[in-house]
This record gives structure tokens, C-alpha cells and sequence, in this order.
């Protein structure tokens, strides 16, 4: 696939990105090279290939899944700010924190 320094001024347009003319010439040539390469890649029989998830066969050393920390949820609630509505009364209700209600 080839492409025009009109494609270049419009892909850049696309992106949001002030391309002078200058540089369209190198982006142009620096683009095809890029499609080149795809091209080639894509000319590659993969025909009975099996797909990878990486380019390694590596295996993530895994840890114990155990609690590590207390529950504090109780304490946490317990010191909520208040309400707001001249109520000391901490904001909590069923075990979720009540929020101002910001959409109309």
C-alpha cells in the first residue's frame, strides 16, 4: 500500500497533530516503511502454526492467597464523617457510605 503526502496530511489531521510540510515528507517515508513491513509480515504462510499468548514459554511464580491484613471495616465506619444535615451521626447505612447525590 502506498500512500500520498495528501494521506500523511490527513491521517495527521485525524490524530490532531500540526504536521508541517517538511516533516510530511518524513513521515511519509518513515510510514510506508512501516507498511512495508506489514505487507511482509503478512506475505508469511502461518499456516499450522499454534498462536502464543508471549513470545516465551514463561510462567508467573504465583503467591499464597492468604489474608494478610485485619478487617477494619467496622472501625473505618465507625469514624466516617458525619452526615452533614447537623447530624453527628456518621454517614453509613447498610455497611455502604452514603455520598451527596450529585446528578440531578
Amino acid at each position: 500500500m502506498s500512500l500520498s503526502s495528501s494521506d500523511v496530511k490527513r491521517i495527521a489531521h485525524l490524530a490532531r497533530i500540526e504536521i508541517s510540510d517538511a516533516e510530511v515528507e518524513v513521515t511519509l517515508h518513515k510510514l510506508s516503511g512501516i507498511l512495508g513491513l506489514i505487507e511482509q509480515m503478512q506475505a508469511v504462510d502461518t499456516t499450522g502454526i499454534t498462536p502464543m499468548s508471549h513470545s516465551q514459554d514463561v510462567v508467573q511464580r504465583l503467591r499464597e492467597d492468604v489474608v494478610t491484613e485485619t478487617n477494619q471495616r467496622e472501625l473505618f465506619q465507625s469514624i466516617a464523617p458525619a452526615v452533614g444535615n447537623g447530624s453527628a451521626e456518621p454517614a453509613v447505612e447498610a455497611g455502604l457510605y452514603l455520598v451527596p447525590k450529585v446528578i440531578e
